[in-house]
């Protein structure tokens, strides 16, 4: 793989977790939702925002879910086929800011999803589909995590 190549792409996957985290925050922030971990911010007054997930427009609501959608897909794709990641990941706590994530939004995006009402149901089934899909990834990208940081170098 191309790690092996050019090590210095390590530092460059480093370099770029954060920004991989702030999707998440950005998320949390979009649905209303106080961020936790190392990335959280203090909110100005101003900035209150009365926005969740279940009186958010549909639109916007279809826009998170699929970037969640994508995001976490494309994490635990990355993760599967270069699991020597998982060790960059863990410096930027990620396990820890991956549950926390998924603790917050996925009931409050399970709950807007189940509640609304909608003109067309196969709106309600793709939603429900591709929450469900992001909350396997994450378990899925939560086990790789868990399985090379943890339980490798104890069977090694």
């Amino acid at each position: 793989n191309i790690f092996t190549w050019q090590p210095s792409y390590f530092s460059d996957l480093d370099e770029t977790l954060p920004t991989v985290l702030q999707v998440f925050n950005n998320i949390l922030h979009k649905c209303g939702l106080q961020c936790e971990g190392a990335s959280a911010e203090p909110q100005k007054l101003e900035e209150r925002v009365n926005v969740t997930p279940g009186n958010m427009p549909l639109q916007e609501l279809k826009d998170i879910v699929l970037y969640l959608c994508d995001t976490c897909t494309t994490l635990w794709a990355f993760l599967d086929v270069f699991p020597l990641a998982c060790q960059t990941f863990q410096k930027h706590e990620f396990c820890y800011r991956l549950a926390s994530f998924y603790e917050l939004a996925i009931p409050e995006l399970e709950s807007a999803v189940k509640k609304r009402r909608y003109e067309d149901n196969s709106v309600f089934a793709d939603l429900w589909r591709r929450i469900s899909h992001s909350r396997k990834k994450m378990i899925e990208t939560f086990h790789i995590l868990i399985n090379q940081v943890c339980l490798q170098p104890i069977l090694e």
